[in-house]
């Protein structure tokens, strides 16, 4: 059984998916781009003002779905540009310090021009109803 995670302090998608899902005892999220939630527009900026603002995204999921950073397993990575890999890293680092396992890749375009992407996969606690 999947059940849906959905927050107002994060983008809501712009398609026909979840913002994340838990399924037994782990969270998927979907791919966050850096849009406002506010405005549902991607923020102005270079990959370190995007990678903030996914970060923001991601934090907001996470704590929806009663995880934290630290939880996470896995995460993908997705890069306009090759070049941005190291600045990157550097807002990366600062949120996902148990350094999870990642695949960082760089492809062609992303959603509204973003110039970056992550989506990851987090340990959540199951709360049994008594």
């Amino acid at each position: 059984m999947l059940k849906k995670v959905n927050t107002e302090k994060a983008p809501a998608a712009i398609g026909p998916y979840s913002q994340a899902v838990i399924t037994g005892n782990l969270l998927y999220t979907s791919g966050q781009i850096p849009l406002d939630p506010a405005t549902g527009e991607i923020i102005q900026g270079d990959i370190t003002a995007q990678a903030e603002q996914v970060m923001k995204n991601l934090g907001a999921v996470l704590e929806a779905a009663g995880t934290t950073y630290a939880h996470v397993i896995k995460t993908t990575c997705f890069l306009a540009d090759m070049n941005d890999f190291t600045a990157f890293n550097k807002v990366y680092e600062q949120y996902f310090t148990e350094k999870p396992a990642r695949s960082c890749v760089a492809v062609k375009q992303l959603p509204k021009n973003a110039l970056v992407e992550v989506e990851l996969i987090a340990a959540v606690q199951v709360v049994e109803n008594s």
